[in-house]
């Protein structure tokens, strides 16, 4: 069974939290997703494993959180984000954003820039609502949207995808690819060639775009969106160890 907290903005946010040593290690899913996913799983084996302090919780409208999941946007996951690491974790943190994670892993280290020792994005898809979605929709589409929603067929669902205005207008408030964009320490980003959700251009896109002593980006020959093969979980650890011995070797982690 989860732990709870209420976030400031009075969201009951379900969370797992292990004990260890820091700097932590804080998950971050997917749109849609929950913190039983298989990467979430395996990374707390992994953490505990190294005694190593490990967060992963539910966004607001997902998993075993509070809310409706249609009345949620980015700027609201991302706000409990903020205020899970705030509460529920002590000092530097490495943050682990898969796919629209990735997103949020962003905003979290504009918000809180103190708390972030470094940074894995494992097909991570910032400024999706506007670059992948909105950009991709019909002239029908958009207009339906404009009404309020619009349901997008899913390959990952028996049921659409619904698509709220809301979601769309407060991504464009979130977006992170259009001004500058500083990350004072190590990020690994990780990337499979054969993801057609969040193709290779977006990590390529990211790469370009941001600032910083120690990014890289590595692409995993047909790896999919879902990057939760063997190979891939070994990968996502090995990132993280990385990223974690250079943020203590550098003292970014003190």
């Amino acid at each position: 069974m989860p732990d709870y907290m209420e976030t400031p903005q009075g969201r009951r946010i379900a969370y797992h939290r292990t004990p260890g040593q820091g700097p932590g290690v804080v998950f971050l899913g997917g749109f849609k997703s929950d913190m039983t996913g298989t990467k979430a799983l395996y990374l707390q084996d992994w953490a505990e494993a190294q005694g190593r302090a490990f967060l992963r919780f539910d966004y607001s409208g997902h998993g075993q959180s509070s809310g409706d999941f249609l009345d949620g946007a980015i700027g609201d996951w991302a706000a409990d984000a903020i205020a899970a690491i705030a509460a529920l974790t002590e000092g530097p943190q490495v943050l682990v954003g898969s796919s629209m994670g990735g997103w949020i892993a962003l905003l979290v280290a504009r918000a809180l820039p103190a708390r972030v020792a470094g940074l894995v994005g494992i097909a991570a898809a910032p400024d999706f609502t506007e670059d992948s979605m909105w950009a991709q929709f019909t002239d029908a589409q958009r207009a339906e949207l404009a009404q309020g929603q619009v349901a997008l067929p899913s390959d990952y669902a028996d049921s659409p995808y619904v698509i709220t205005r809301r979601l769309i207008d407060d991504g464009r408030q979130q977006l992170v690819l259009r001004s500058p964009l500083s990350l004072p320490f190590p990020v690994r980003l990780l990337q499979g060639t054969a993801d057609v959700d969040v193709p290779p251009a977006v990590a390529l896109r990211l790469l370009d775009h941001a600032t910083g002593p120690d990014l890289r980006l590595t692409l995993v020959k047909d790896a999919d969106h879902r990057f939760s093969t063997p190979d891939c979980l070994a990968l996502i650890a090995a990132s993280i160890a990385e990223v974690l011995a250079r943020a203590e070797g550098t003292g970014q982690a003190g």
